[in-house]
């Protein structure tokens, strides 16, 4: 394994919870109505410093997408997953654009935007991965 490149970002940054890493900026949402098991995600243009998992389909609410699982660069945690495909012709905006889970960062505020686990997954079904 050779040396990690970590990317600084300047402005109102996510970062993961468990590191600070510097993930995305807040001017690269493109929207904050999305949803997961953990309750809200965020769609992004771009997102930095991290790593892609193995291609899989999966089935979400909006129907069949292709996506990648992302990993944070710093620590190895799962932050989101990348849109590699669209099988709905509706759903093709998706495509390219990343998914941070609001429960797996720190918001711009320095805050961080965890819900209690238990909770989120009382209230949103595991099957719910995106709006």
């Amino acid at each position: 394994m050779g040396r990690v490149y970590v990317i600084n970002l300047e402005g109102k940054i996510y970062n993961c919870k468990h590191c600070q890493t510097h993930l995305a900026l807040v001017k690269d949402i493109v929207s904050r109505n999305f949803t997961c098991r953990h309750g809200k995600a965020y769609l992004f243009d771009k997102v930095v410093n991290v790593n892609v998992g193995v291609k899989e389909d999966r089935m979400m609410i909006t129907g069949l997408h292709t996506v990648v699982d992302l990993f944070c660069v710093g620590c190895g945690a799962i932050v989101g997953w990348k849109y590699e495909f669209a099988h709905e012709k509706a759903q093709k905006y998706k495509v390219g654009k990343f998914i941070l889970e609001k429960y797996r960062v720190s918001g711009p505020d320095g805050n961080n935007s965890r819900l209690n686990l238990e909770v989120a997954q009382a209230n949103v079904s595991d099957d719910a991965d995106d709006d």
